[in-house]
């Protein structure tokens, strides 16, 4: 069976500028990737490929086999929800679900119900607060039954009470539905909760592509004395490291067991890992605050 999202070389230029290139994963059946990255790192573009808004200037791009530009049929097994939820805005709730029914061919009238929850079906969708647009979104974009689920910076507008509503009827739906669901987000703490994979984009291309645990568990911070590097058993590569003083920390990717007693290991956290791939690999040392002179104000 063909993955939910395939790209094999993919790469979108506009102007000259390269906003992504050489670009190529697989997204398994069933998993909850995180897409993550810094402000232009081409998270849009992909999504915008995937759905064939975008034609590749390099490369391919397919959802189930298909070529979503080419074969309409790959376009009914996508659900996606852009960013800022875009709607009809004159429109009713009710009118919303009733032109999603009339434009969706595997209509799932009792999910999307079920997924909207409390909210009216007489509203405007133009007096929808951030929360309830993005919830009725994402209803419409389930409730095609879609097998690939896509999902553009979802929780940039919404305050923290209202992203974890909206997380949990995604983890529903999600759940209902079976769909191998991505996630775009420049926020690490909006995935990390969610996701059990992790694709991370930089310099236009596709820097990790690893699940959670698999992260988690060949990454460690190393602390030990400031000296020259040499070669450190159980270390395949230094990520990025610092210093302070005579102190000298490593975040390393392992490739088996760390045997030097000179260095201290710790595990580190998801949005730790991922902002030190985003970051510079050589930080400058920690500057000591200037000291502040005291003013009288008498």
């Amino acid at each position: 069976m063909s993955a939910p999202l395939e790209t094999a070389a993919l790469g979108k230029r506009f102007r000259g500028t390269w906003a992504l290139r050489d670009c190529t994963l697989t997204i398994p059946p069933g998993t909850v990737v995180g897409l993550t990255g810094p402000n232009g790192a081409g998270k849009s573009t992909l999504l915008g490929l995937a759905v064939g808004l975008l034609e590749p200037s390099e490369g391919s791009v397919r959802v189930l086999g298909r070529d979503p530009r080419r074969d309409v049929r790959a376009l009914v097994e996508i659900g996606y929800v852009a960013q800022d939820a875009p709607l009809y805005r004159s429109f009713t709730v009710r009118e919303m679900l009733d032109f999603a029914r009339a434009t969706n061919v595997r209509w799932d009238e009792s999910l999307a119900a079920e997924l909207l929850g409390p909210l009216a079906p007489e509203l405007r969708v133009s007096t929808l607060a951030p929360g309830e647009r993005s919830r009725l979104a994402l209803a419409l974009a389930l409730g095609k039954r879609p097998r690939l689920l896509l999902l553009d910076e979802p929780f940039a507008r919404l305050d923290p009470l209202a992203g974890r509503a909206f997380l949990q009827v995604l983890m529903d739906g999600a759940a209902e539905t079976g769909a191998a669901t991505m996630i775009a987000s420049r926020v690490v703490t909006d995935i990390e909760r969610a996701c059990d994979r992790i694709v991370l984009l930089g310099d236009g291309g596709v820097k990790i592509d690893a699940a959670v645990e698999q992260l988690l568990e060949s990454h460690r911070l190393l602390t030990g004395v400031r000296r020259p590097m040499g070669r450190i058993r159980g270390v395949e590569s230094i990520v990025r490291q610092s210093h302070s003083g005579r102190q000298l920390t490593l975040l390393v990717r392992t490739d088996g067991a760390l045997l030097d007693p000179s260095w201290s290991a710790e595990e580190i956290g998801l949005e730790e890992l991922l902002l030190a791939y985003m970051a510079p690999e050589d930080l400058p040392a920690p500057q000591p605050p200037e000291p502040s002179r005291l003013r009288w104000h008498g």
